[in-house]
């Protein structure tokens, strides 16, 4: 027997370190027939605003070397919708749920991160600061220290759970921006959302996405994802989750021995639905053929 159990802070113990990551595994019922979810360390919901949204025009996805863009936007029924029609669907499952927390404004983050508070299943949400702040002419929040900063404290003033922070590789340094997030409160950090990227149709002279440029993930980003896990997870002291082309057990193990103590299965969802499962199991064979009783060893165990 060997032990999977990762501890992600904040009170929260994962029966293994493989979570879904959000915008890939909708509200997990989706992939429900595929897998049992009871397996997994946990899944983190689609992402969630205040109020509906009804995400960007078509197109927008589309297909990249090893990759895929995406612009949609966000779409999603509002977090009341969530608590009132999908939470009572999904809350049987013996695995931690997490809800992907949005806003446009720092006011519309601490209400929809409120309304959460008080939901016995959800005991983490994941915000992500990656969103465009209206009210500073549409910079993400994420991409500067201050502004990070700033809305993280005040869902942290808010929110009584375990506070994840998504972090945006789209900045010149990921670690100054990590180190604002663990300062203003984050219990762990999850890191690389979506490279801002671009593809056209060369035979329409056309952008691929509606949105002209959208988010970048899958296979083509885990060698950025890695290099930014290992530098954050050398500059903070809280956990640090990592995401970025996750398609096998390899790379599972490549994100734990650079620093990562969990990771999120994205893009390669789309690819194999039961994708997730399979590396749970596959990572309990990794230990024992390799006479690793505790997942714990690998973590950080990058030797150079």
């Amino acid at each position: 027997m060997v032990s999977t159990s990762v501890n992600i802070g904040g009170g929260i113990t994962l029966k293994n370190p493989i979570l879904t990551a959000s915008g890939t595994f909708g509200y997990g019922l989706e992939f429900a027939p595929f897998q049992d979810l009871n397996e997994l360390g946990g899944f983190i919901v689609k992402g969630t605003t205040l109020h509906p949204r009804q995400g960007n025009p078509y197109p927008r996805m589309a297909e990249t070397t090893a990759g895929m863009l995406n612009c949609v936007g966000l779409q999603n029924k509002g977090v009341d919708y969530l608590i009132e029609h999908i939470l009572p669907e999904i809350s049987h499952y013996d695995t931690e749920i997490l809800v992907n927390v949005s806003g446009s404004t720092i006011e519309d983050y601490v209400a929809c991160a409120e309304r959460l508070n008080d939901h016995p299943k959800v005991r983490a949400i994941e915000l992500n600061i990656s969103c465009p702040n209206v009210k500073e002419g549409g910079m993400s929040f994420g991409v500067n220290c201050e502004s990070a900063y700033e809305v993280i404290s005040a869902v942290r003033k808010a929110y009584k759970g375990h506070l994840m922070v998504k972090l945006s590789p789209n900045v010149t340094d990921i670690t100054a921006i990590a180190c604002a997030a663990e300062e203003a409160g984050a219990d762990s950090l999850s890191l690389i959302n979506t490279l801002l990227g671009m593809a056209i149709d060369v035979k329409t002279r056309k952008p691929k996405l509606s949105t002209i440029t959208g988010g970048l993930s899958g296979p083509a980003v885990k060698p950025i994802a890695v290099r930014m896990v290992w530098q954050v997870a050398q500059a903070v002291s809280i956990p640090v989750i990592g995401l970025g082309g996750i398609a096998t057990i390899e790379d599972v193990i490549e994100f734990l021995l650079a620093g990562a103590t969990a990771v999120q299965v994205g893009t390669y969802n789309f690819v194999e639905p039961d994708i997730a499962s399979k590396l749970v199991l596959q990572l309990s064979n990794y230990l024992e053929e390799n006479h690793i009783s505790d997942v714990q060893e690998l973590i950080g165990a990058l030797s150079i």
